[in-house]
């Protein structure tokens, strides 16, 4: 068996010409996600790194310390994460959709 071209990795016709579609798809998707992750980045508030609590008595135990995972700070963390593993996950399905189906 003489495996010169790849002929055992084809597929039907209609979805070779469904990879350009998909394909403009998961760009549109992918850019649209990118510019919510750069607004969800941009309204999240910078970290106070002074490391002066010690020097000015200042402690973690408040009540808004204790209650932080259900303020809109953690929700834009977790909406972060989610919508970077989302971007990820879909430039790989590109890149997969690339590498089967080239155009020719």
């Amino acid at each position: 068996m003489k495996l010169n071209n790849l002929q055992f990795f084809a597929v039907d016709a209609w979805i070779s010409s469904s990879f350009p579609i998909i394909r403009m798809v998961l760009i549109v998707l992918i850019a649209i996600l990118s510019l919510a992750l750069i607004l969800c980045i941009l309204f999240q508030d910078g970290e106070d790194g002074n490391g002066l609590s010690a020097v000015t008595g200042s402690s973690t135990e408040t009540f808004y310390a204790k209650n932080k995972s259900q303020t809109v700070a953690s929700l834009l963390k977790r909406l972060t994460v989610i919508l970077s593993v989302t971007i990820a996950v879909l430039a790989i399905l590109f890149f997969v959709s690339v590498a089967i189906y080239n155009g020719n």
